[in-house]
């Protein structure tokens, strides 16, 4: 159980040594929507709809409506698992020409596991599940400005009041919090439709306390920075094409080289930093630990790019990438998806996600969005918004 919490060194088939940066509670990271997860899992600086409480709270006082809200679902690992799931509730509301409030439910099934002793018996069975609720509050600071803040509560449940070794595996709760910035603009032909529009966005997120399942180890969640651009160029009134591009970076510590352990000891570190050192340097210290210095910091940022076109606000098409280091994790795939929206008021939004290696976990993953819009136009903040 203990590489699903904690940086693993991990050491492959050929012998190479893979240092995985990785987490506890890894669901909070999870890309909810279909419209992203078509992008390549790219959102801090896409257009805003009721998803941008998980992207960026901060694009919602920019929202062409007045209130919003979404549903999502997406099978997880479905190809090796028949049973885990995760969904995405999520709405928000103007309370004034320039605040927004929001909140938001991620809900991630794990499925059940079969326990059994020492002996090979049954001794029952859980349905693991973790959970997610955000709260949202986002304010526009100047005219193309906007900065918001999440509050957060997670619980993680994953084997009830089962005992391992004599130590009962308890739920782990923590609380977290969001701090999050956009900026937009445009310039365009009000004749011809014509022009160009362009976004900025960053986002702090999970930035929060360590969970522990009931021993005295306490581990890190996934804590991530979040930058990224996107740039619409407006063919005419109707044709425009969105191009976005996201970085990442885990704010978790990178494991070390360790040496041979002595006389029972714990193995003396010969590169890299202590990951069980306190919160803060745990994390801030992140962008500093990786044992082989700058070029390693440099692979655990992970890419992902998209390119969106619209018809009329009406129809969608999209294709993106995601790109993480062969010897971080080597998870690369492309994504595809397609949106509809229905009466200015409905939309629906399907992405399919393509490894470009065989045998991954993730292949044949989906997503399903459906979002519902409220009081088209009363909250507007931009004519030229380009959602």
């Amino acid at each position: 159980m203990l590489p699903l919490f904690v940086s693993a060194q991990v050491t492959t088939p050929s012998g190479q040594q893979l240092r995985v940066v990785n987490s506890a509670v890894p669901f909070l990271n999870f890309t909810p929507d279909a419209r992203s997860g078509g992008l390549g899992e790219a959102g801090v600086a896409l257009s805003p709809d009721a998803n941008a409480i998980f992207w960026n709270p901060a694009k919602l006082v920019f929202a062409q409506e007045n209130a919003g809200a979404a549903v999502s679902y997406t099978p997880w690992l479905r190809d090796l698992i028949g049973d885990m799931y995760y969904t995405y509730l999520t709405a928000y509301k103007k309370i004034g020409k320039n605040q927004v409030i929001g909140a938001s439910l991620l809900y991630f099934d794990l499925g059940t596991i079969q326990f059994t002793t020492a002996q090979g018996l049954s001794a029952g069975s859980f349905n693991s599940r973790e959970y997610a609720i955000t709260a949202n509050y986002s304010r526009q600071l100047f005219r193309n400005f906007s900065m918001g803040v999440n509050l957060r509560y997670l619980n993680s449940n994953l084997a009830g009041s089962y005992t391992v070794g004599g130590t009962p595996i308890k739920p782990g709760a923590t609380a977290a919090v969001d701090i999050s910035a956009y900026y937009h603009d445009h310039v365009r032909d009000e004749v011809s439709g014509k022009g160009i529009g362009w976004s900025y966005g960053a986002m702090l997120s999970n930035l929060g306390g360590r969970i522990n399942y009931g021993s005295q180890d306490r581990y890190f969640i996934p804590t991530n920075l979040r930058l990224g651009g996107a740039f619409t160029y407006y063919a005419d009134q109707v044709n425009k094409f969105n191009f976005v591009l996201d970085f990442n970076k885990l704010m978790v510590p990178t494991p070390p080289v360790y040496g041979t352990p002595v006389n029972g000891q714990a193995p003396p570190i010969l590169r890299g930093k202590d990951p069980n050192r306190p919160y803060l340097s745990g994390i801030f210290g992140s962008f500093a630990d990786a044992p082989d210095g700058f070029g390693e910091e440099v692979k655990e940022v992970t890419i992902s790019t998209g390119v969106e076109y619209w018809y009329n606000d009406l129809f969608a098409a999209r294709v993106g990438f995601y790109n993480e280091a062969n010897d971080k994790g080597g998870r690369k795939y492309l994504t595809s998806g397609l949106g509809v929206r229905l009466q200015d008021r409905y939309g629906i939004d399907f992405s399919y996600l393509m490894p470009v290696k065989g045998n991954s976990p993730l292949a044949n993953t989906f997503r399903l969005t459906l979002l519902i819009n409220f009081n088209q136009g009363v909250g507007r903040v931009d004519e030229d918004s380009d959602e």
